[in-house]
């Protein structure tokens, strides 16, 4: 892998979680491919298709507030058009009006489509405090 392309990866993660902090829904469906899977944390299960995947951020946007992320640990790797990164999520947000603290081990699949790289896969495993 280069390193041009461990540099796009990153700077592509760092985008998400800037999205994120900003209920920036539209800016992060817009960074989906059509076939992205998700974890549900508010149900446990899998969300698949951008579709799902916007209905669900259109619930979290409805429910949080102040979101404040952190990649602590980040490593990306490349495979042609592949690309993976893992890191530790640091979050903090609002929840319902209570703060709500979150570490979670997370992977992102990216797709290389054109000129740049659509978020193809989301796996964030909170762990308990």
């Amino acid at each position: 892998m280069s390193q041009e392309t461990e540099q796009e990866l990153e700077q592509e993660t760092r985008r998400i979680l800037e999205r994120l902090d900003a209920l920036d829904m539209d800016a992060l469906a817009a960074a989906l491919t059509d076939d992205a899977q998700g974890i549900d944390e508010l149900t446990g299960g899998w969300r698949r298709g951008r579709e799902s995947l916007n209905a669900y951020l259109s619930e979290l946007a409805g429910t949080v507030s102040e979101v404040r992320s952190q990649a602590t640990d980040l490593h990306a790797t490349g495979w042609g058009d592949t690309g993976v990164v893992t890191f530790v999520l640091e979050q903090t947000y609002l929840m319902d009006g209570e703060t709500q603290n979150l570490s979670a081990p997370t992977s992102l699949v990216f797709r290389r489509e054109g000129d740049g790289w659509m978020l193809a896969l989301i796996h964030s495993a909170p762990l308990p405090e």
